[in-house]
C-alpha cells in the first residue's frame, strides 16, 4: 500500500494517473461540504451554510487519502487533522460572531459525522485504488538501460507492485555473456534484450512509453549520444543515477540558475523550514520558560541543598555544522564534568549522583535551563541530542554517518529519545540512536516536532511517577 501511495506522490505517476491524483484531491473535501450541507438541510438551511461550505472546501483542497501510511496513522492524522481545521474554524466563527448564524445541533452532528466518513473514505480508497493502478490497460511498457545493482531495485519494484502500472520488459545492456550475468541476477526477467544501438528500434517496434538510464556517471559520452538517438521515440526518458546507491538526507532535484544539481545529503531546515523551525522554537521557548519559572527556581535551590558547589554548570558540545557550543544543565552530580577529554558514562547507583540529582536526571529536569540556550540559537526544542565531545570523538570514527546528526541545532529532546534511546554509550545503543536521528532529518515536519515533544511530556510524567 506504501508503494501506492508513492506513485501517487510522485510526479511522473501524475502524469499516468491524472484521474487518480483529481478523485484525491476532490473527494475528501466535497465529502466534508456534502455532509455539511445534508446537516444544514435537515435542520433548515441557511444562506450562511453557503459560506462556510466554501471556506471547507477550501481549506481542505487538495484532499489526501494517506494511502502511504499505516491504517492507525491515517486514522489518526484523518481525525487530528480535522479536529484542527473544526478548532479553528469555531474559534473564527466564535471571535467574528458569525457562529449564531449556523444552527447548533446541525453543526454539531457535521462535526462529529465528517470525521468518521473521511476515514472510512480514506479506508475504501485502500480498497478500489490499487486495483484500478492494477489495471492492465493502465500499465506502461518500460526498459531499463544498464543492468547493475541500482537498475535491479527498480526493476523489482515494478515486478513486486502491480499498482505502479509499470510492464517491465527487460534490460538492454553492451555487455553480454558471462560479464552480464555476473552483474544482472535477475532471472525473472531477460537482461539480454540488446545492445544499445538496439533501443531505439526496440523502442520503437514495441511501442515502449518508458525508459530509464541506469547507466554509471562515468558512461556520459554515451549517454549523451543515446539521448540523442533517443529523440526519435516517443517514450518517456527517465534518469537513475547510481549516486542513489547511498543514503539520502533530504536529497532533492533542484538547481543554480539554469544548472540542475542533486541534493544528496542537506538541511531540512532551509528557506521558510528554517524560518518556521526558529520561530516555533522562539515561540515555544518563551512560553514555557515563563511557565516553569517557579520550577526552575525549586530545582534550583534543591541543587544547592543537594551537595557543594554551583546550581549550574556549563559543558561544551557540538553544535549546527560542527562548531562547538557551550550548553546549560543544573548539577546533577557532585562533580562537574564536561566530557572534552574523557566522559565517564553515569550508571545506576553511580555514587557521584545524589538521590536529589537522581530525581531530577529521571524526569530530565536537569536539562530545563537548556531552553535558554534555544532563544540563543545554539540549540533547538526537537533534534539530535548533543554528546560529549570525548564521545563525538569516540564514534564518528565508529559509525558511517554520525556527524550528518550535526547539520542541524542539537535538541533537549529527539526523535532517538523518545524511541528509547536515552542514555548507554555502548556501540549498539550508540547506533540505534544515530539511526533515529538521521530518521528525524529524513522526515521533518512541524508536525513530527508537536508528536516529539507531547511524546516526551508523556515520557517525563511516566518517569517521575515511577521514580
Amino acid at each position: 500500500m506504501n508503494k501506492v501511495a508513492n506513485s501517487l506522490r510522485n510526479p511522473l505517476s501524475r502524469r499516468v494517473y491524472p484521474v487518480a491524483v483529481v478523485v484525491e484531491a476532490f473527494v475528501p473535501p466535497l465529502l466534508a461540504v456534502a455532509i455539511l450541507f445534508a446537516a444544514a438541510m435537515a435542520g433548515g438551511f441557511d444562506p450562511a451554510d453557503n459560506i462556510l461550505g466554501l471556506a471547507v472546501f477550501s481549506l481542505t483542497f487538495p484532499g489526501r487519502f494517506h494511502l502511504k501510511q499505516p491504517v492507525w496513522a491515517m486514522v489518526r492524522k484523518t481525525v487530528v487533522g480535522w479536529l484542527f481545521l473544526a478548532s479553528l474554524l469555531l474559534l473564527f466563527a466564535y471571535g467574528s460572531g458569525y457562529l449564531s448564524y449556523f444552527t447548533r445541533p446541525a453543526i454539531l452532528v457535521w462535526l462529529a459525522l465528517t470525521p468518521l466518513a473521511l476515514v472510512a473514505a480514506n479506508g475504501l480508497a485502500r480498497t478500489i485504488v490499487p486495483g484500478v493502478l492494477a489495471l492492465e490497460r493502465n500499465r506502461r511498457r518500460a526498459v531499463i538501460v544498464g543492468c547493475n545493482a541500482t537498475s535491479q531495485r527498480l526493476a523489482q519494484s515494478f515486478t513486486n507492485d502491480a499498482s505502479l502500472g509499470v510492464r517491465f520488459l527487460g534490460y538492454f545492456d553492451d555487455r553480454n555473456g558471462a560479464r552480464l550475468d555476473g552483474e544482472c541476477q535477475d532471472r525473472d526477467q531477460d537482461c539480454g534484450l540488446g545492445s544499445l544501438t538496439e533501443l531505439v528500434a526496440y523502442a520503437k517496434s514495441h511501442h515502449v512509453d518508458q525508459i530509464y538510464l541506469a547507466l554509471p556517471l562515468g558512461e556520459q559520452s554515451r549517454m549523451l549520444a543515446l539521448l540523442d538517438d533517443l529523440k526519435d521515440t516517443t517514450a518517456s526518458i527517465y534518469f537513475v543515477p547510481d549516486i542513489f546507491v547511498t543514503d539520502l538526507i533530504q536529497g532533492r532535484v533542484d538547481s543554480i540558475g539554469d544548472t540542475p544539481i542533486v541534493a544528496v545529503c542537506e538541511t531540512p531546515f532551509t528557506g521558510f523550514n528554517g524560518f518556521l523551525k526558529r520561530s516555533s522554537d522562539i515561540v515555544l521557548a518563551l512560553l514555557i520558560l515563563i511557565l516553569i519559572s517557579p520550577l526552575l527556581l525549586v530545582v534550583a535551590v534543591g541543587v544547592k541543598l543537594m551537595s557543594p558547589g554551583p546550581a549550574f554548570f556549563t559543558q561544551r558540545r557540538y553544535g549546527l555544522d560542527g562548531r562547538e557550543v557551550v550548553v546549560y544543565k543544573f548539577r546533577s552530580m557532585t562533580v562537574t564534568e564536561d566530557g572534552d577529554k574523557n566522559y565517564t558514562q553515569v550508571t545506576r547507583g553511580d555514587p557521584r549522583v545524589p538521590p536529589f540529582g537522581a530525581l531530577i536526571r529521571k524526569g530530565s529536569l536537569d536539562e530545563l535551563p537548556q531552553f535558554i540556550n534555544v532563544l540563543q540559537g545554539r540549540m533547538s526544542i526537537v533534534g539530535p541530542r548533543p554528546h560529549a565531545i570525548a564521545v563525538n570523538e569516540q564514534y564518528r570514527k565508529l559509525i558511517p554517518g554520525y556527524m550528518v546528526r550535526h547539520k542541524v541545532r542539537p535538541g533537549i529532546t529527539g526523535w532517538a529519545q523518545v524511541n528509547g534511546y536515552r542514555g548507554g554509550d555502548d556501540l549498539e545503543h550508540m547506533r540505534g540512536r544515530i539511526e533515529c536521528d538521521l530518521e528525524y532529518l529524513r522526515n521533518w515536519s512541524l508536525g513530527l516536532d508537536l508528536r516529539i515533544i507531547l511524546r516526551t511530556i508523556v515520557l517525563v510524567f511516566r518517569d517521575v511517577r515511577a521514580f
